[in-house]
């Protein structure tokens, strides 16, 4: 076949756009070395200054506490441009402010020189204390299992700032913001500790733990749809997330909003989506007794310094690595689909034998995880002792959210009074009694078996319930609160024990590991060649946010809703270039999928195979697991792939180049080294052959020749000479 010049120069066109090099005005690039960017918090008489290099967040403390900079200083540029209070919260239905300032002339930009002549704002909580802290460890992380060697909680600097109330109904309420910085991360991580020192009890109606009067994005003076705008280049990240699979759809609590105070803004209807607010949906609604505290959710501000997508899905991969590390861990892993126990250890035989490092009993396995029966309890335990011995790790399914138990414990409609409307039909209340029971049969059947992964399907999505009868809430107010609260213990429960968590929904900074990559369960029923596209589509879609080790990927080995012998891969020794193409897809983007069916191997051959890409991934598995950069996305027409790399390791990029057409391919390709730290030339190592030298241009690309076998794959390892 002859390839079209213009599909040549659309391969190198679309590889060389990954290479994005260093911007802005720091000499040097935290994505490819930042060890320079140490974290610090100065404290003086009139200011707290939190920096580390990259971004830096000043807070006045006269005559009352507020942030009046926030510097990117990997672009030189402000991000702020106009005081607003540390947060807010209601208490007993009144809003009060916590710190900030009034008289601000121009809220389009901030000078110092206004700064000082600015006044406290009498009805707010003023500043009363700043006390030097450190990062707090949110989660107890026992590390059981291969994990990237990343220090928990982050190395860094903090500081808790003191508010206390300023009436008569507030006094002996405290309010204390905890801010952090870390080493080589340009991001600001915040929350709130709300404490009742009063002789009665107060609701915490609604709090708002960040406000912030950003820099707009751009200037427009008509009329224009939500949508339609662009938003400053900041993230956020959070612990309370749900209700999705990706950090945008998981994304409850951070809006941006216009700002109707900024009377000289451009926008006509002064409509320009400029005030940063992370505050939860609804509620919290948490009534605390004299003496108790409430802690907010965290926030996480993730500044970038570019709008290149790759140096942004950098830096959102590297926060969440550094806020969540445990999702480093990846194990290799098996879907069995019966618990019989024949079917189950023959499968767990197969696993010790190909290098597999954890078995999963999957839905629809007959495996019952609510049952307390100790004769069956016992019966599973002896499964997993057996699975323990051959050094394989055992998880289990269990479904909650989409299921209806009865009137008395599902969630009530707020609009009906009555079960149903819920975000999946109907759903159970956490908070009600079959909820909290449901939980305690949970954490009871895995400590009592020895389990060492727990497979969350449909966990807590962000319904709220109307009913004051459970005994987990008060009412609607506090429902969505408590029901997530009770769901990160869980998973915060599961950190500490060293249980794996599966989940589809971004609970990763609440203690959950992996969450779906991203795909459609009924192309697994497609003719298996489109399947193998699907799935590096997916790959190469879903790792923009999240890093590869936290996205699960799907290989059904038996029929999966449908498709015949034409989806099927079993037999699999009747079909081993597939079954071996699913393991380059995966194993060699550092992905781990569900390999879900009976068995692992049906023959000698097919034994071979699986242990042969096991072993090949454990012994490239540093670089394999390491930052994705997105080279070219599959489409079945020419070669694709990705490239992992990793400045730190001898093996500074890895990648495995896929070609989806009928005949090989001969090929200068593209790669895209820059984020590898090699400069100037490179060596390359074909499928582990011998090495060859391989310049780099000024934007951190090589031109390579490779040979790919038709409907085949080949891999390149890149050195430092």
């Amino acid at each position: 076949m002859r390839f079209r010049p213009l599909l040549v120069a659309f391969l190198t066109l679309v590889a060389s756009r990954a290479a994005a090099g260093p911007v802005g005005v720091l000499e040097r690039d935290w994505l490819v070395d930042p060890s320079f960017a140490r974290a610090n918090v100065s404290i003086s008489d009139r200011r707290v200054v939190l920096e580390n290099g990259l971004v830096r967040r000043t807070i006045a403390r006269r005559p009352n506490a507020a942030t009046v900079g926030l510097d990117n200083l990997m672009t030189g540029a402000s991000a702020l441009r106009a005081v607003e209070p540390e947060a807010t919260i209601t208490l007993d239905g009144h809003e009060y402010r916590v710190g900030g300032l009034l008289g601000q002339r121009d809220r389009a930009y901030l000078l110092p020189s206004w700064v000082a002549s600015m006044t406290n704002d009498p009805g707010a909580f003023h500043l009363v204390d700043v006390r030097p802290s450190a990062p707090v460890e949110t989660v107890s992380w026992q590390r059981k299992r291969h994990a990237a060697d990343l220090r928990w909680p982050p190395s860094g600097s903090a500081v808790d700032l003191v508010f206390r109330g300023p009436d008569p109904a507030t006094r002996g309420i405290a309010v204390t913001v905890h801010h952090e910085i870390y080493d080589g991360l340009p991001v600001l991580s915040k929350w709130l500790v709300v404490s009742n020192g009063t002789d009665h009890a107060i609701t915490i109606d609604r709090c708002a733990v960040e406000r912030l009067a950003a820099v707009e994005a751009e200037s427009a003076v008509d009329e224009r749809p939500a949508l339609a705008w662009r938003t400053p280049a900041i993230d956020v990240l959070s612990d309370y997330m749900f209700k999705g699979m990706d950090v945008v759809t998981g994304n409850q609590i951070a809006s941006w909003r216009p700002d109707p105070s900024y009377t000289s803004q451009v926008s006509f209807e002064r409509r320009t989506p400029c005030v940063l607010v992370c505050e939860p949906p609804v509620g919290p609604g948490v009534v605390l007794a004299p003496g108790e505290s409430f802690t907010s959710f965290r926030v996480h501000l993730v500044l970038h310094d570019s709008q290149d997508r790759e140096r942004q899905g950098l830096a959102m991969r590297r926060a969440t690595r550094a806020l969540a590390p445990w999702i480093t861990e990846n194990p290799v892993m098996m879907h069995v689909r019966s618990a019989d126990r024949k079917i189950f250890r023959n499968a767990v035989d197969q696993c010790a034998d190909v290098g597999f490092e954890m078995i999963i009993y999957t839905f629809g396995s007959g495996l019952e995880m609510e049952r307390e029966d100790p004769a069956y309890l016992a019966q599973v335990r002896e499964d997993v002792d057996y699975a323990h011995a051959k050094g394989i790790e055992v998880g289990a399914y269990s479904l909650f959210s989409s299921r209806r138990i009865d009137d008395a414990n599902d969630v009530i409609n707020p609009k009906t009074g009555r079960p149903g409307g819920a975000i999946f039909g109907n759903a159970p209340c956490l908070g009600s009694r079959w909820g909290m029971d449901y939980f305690r049969k949970l954490t009871n059947f895995i400590a009592v078996t020895g389990l060492d992964l727990l497979e969350h399907d449909g966990p807590y999505p962000g319904d709220v319930c109307a009913s004051t009868n459970h005994p987990g809430h008060h009412g609607l107010a506090d429902s969505q609160w408590a029901n997530w609260r009770m769901s990160a213990d869980l998973y915060g429960w599961c950190r500490a024990r060293g249980v794996y968590v599966n989940q589809p929904d971004y609970y990763f900074l609440a203690g959950g590991n992996k969450t779906g990559m991203g795909y459609r369960e009924d192309n697994w029923s497609l003719p298996r060649a489109q399947q193998l596209i699907h799935a590096r589509q997916n790959i190469f879609d879903g790792t923009w946010t999240k890093p590869q080790t936290a996205g699960w990927m799907m290989v059904p080995l038996t029929e999966y809703q449908g498709g015949g012998p034409a989806a099927t891969i079993e037999p699999l020794k009747d079909h081993l270039p597939d079954y071996e193409a699913h393991l380059a897809n995966t194993l060699g983007a550092g992905v781990q999928a569900c390999w879900r069916g009976p068995r692992l191997y049906d023959a000698p051959e097919t034994r071979d195979a699986v242990k042969k890409w096991v072993t090949w991934f454990k012994k490239h598995r540093a670089i394999l697991e390491s930052d994705i950069v997105h080279a070219r996305r599959a489409d079945g027409r020419d070669l694709d792939f990705v490239v992992n790399v990793n400045p730190l390791l001898s093996e500074r990029a890895f990648t495995v180049i896929h070609n989806p057409l009928a005949e090989a391919v001969t090929r200068e390709v593209v790669v895209p080294l820059y984020y590898s730290g090699l400069h100037g030339t490179a060596v390359a190592r074909i499928e582990d052959g011998r090495g060859q030298a391989v310049k780099l241009d000024e934007a951190g690309r090589a031109r390579l020749k490779v040979s790919v076998p038709a409907n085949g794959h080949t891999w390149v390892a890149f050195e430092q000479p």
